[in-house]
C-alpha cells in the first residue's frame, strides 16, 4: 500500500502508542527498555518524527515486537484478519537513514509465528542493528534475489549474491550493507518462538 510518509508515521504513532500502553510502560519505562531517548520516543507517538530503522528496531524489541508489526494499523482499525495480503494492500516503507525500502509481505493479524518482508537495499546502502535481548528466540533467512548483499552478524560477515540465502538468529549485532553500485533486493523470513522451547 503505498502511503505517503506521514501517514505511515502516524500510523507508526498509533502502533507504538497501543503496544506501549498494552504493555504497561510509561514514557520512561520504553526509554529505559529500548535505549531511545525518551524526547524521541514522545515525538514517534505524536507522529512528529521519521524514526530511522534503527530506533523502530529498538522500539519493537523492547515492546516485544517484530518490527514488521509497528507498519500494522492500530487494532482499533484492523480489518478482520485474511489470509491473504493482495500487492496493493501491502505496505511499504522507507528508512530515511539508509535509505531502504521494506514491504511487508505477510498478511497482518494472521496467527502465525512467521512474516515475510521484501527490501529494496540501495547501492553503497548500510545499517546496523544492535540487537538486544528479546522476549522470544528469533530466526531470520536472508534469501537475495537481485545483487548483493553483506551481513555482518555479531563477529562473523557474509557476502551473499543473487540466489543465496543466509540463516541466522536475531541475538547479536547484525550490519547490512550493500558493498556495489547496483541496488539489492533480497526476502527476509523471520520466524519466532518463546524462550524456553527448543
Amino acid at each position: 500500500m503505498k502511503e505517503s510518509p506521514l501517514d505511515l508515521n502516524q500510523r507508526i504513532a498509533e502502533r507504538v502508542r497501543e503496544l506501549r500502553a498494552a504493555k504497561g510502560l510509561s514514557l520512561e519505562a520504553l526509554a529505559v527498555h529500548s535505549g531511545v531517548s525518551r524526547s524521541m520516543i514522545s515525538l514517534i507517538e505524536r507522529g512528529e518524527s521519521s524514526p530511522t530503522a534503527v530506533v523502530l528496531e529498538k522500539l519493537a524489541t523492547a515492546l516485544g515486537v517484530m518490527l514488521a508489526s509497528l507498519f500494522d494499523a492500530p487494532a482499533a482499525a484492523q480489518a478482520p484478519a485474511s489470509p491473504v495480503a493482495r500487492r496493493a494492500d501491502q505496505v511499504q516503507w522507507q528508512d530515511p537513514a539508509s535509505g531502504y525500502l521494506r514491504r511487508n509481505i505477510s498478511p497482518p493479524g494472521v496467527p502465525q509465528p512467521m512474516q515475510i518482508v521484501e527490501v529494496h537495499f540501495p547501492p553503497g546502502g548500510r545499517v546496523a542493528f544492535e540487537t538486544g535481548v528479546r522476549d522470544a528466540r528469533v530466526h531470520q533467512q536472508v534469501w537475495v534475489l537481485e545483487g548483493a548483499i553483506d551481513i555482518t552478524v555479531g563477529d562473523a560477515r557474509h557476502a551473499l549474491r543473487e540466489g543465496d540465502c543466509l540463516a541466522m538468529q536475531l541475538d547479536r549485532p547484525t550490519m547490512f550493507h550493500n558493498p556495489t553500485r547496483q541496488p539489492a533486493r533480497y526476502a527476509v523470513v523471520i520466524a519466532s518462538e518463546p524462550l524456553g522451547k527448543r
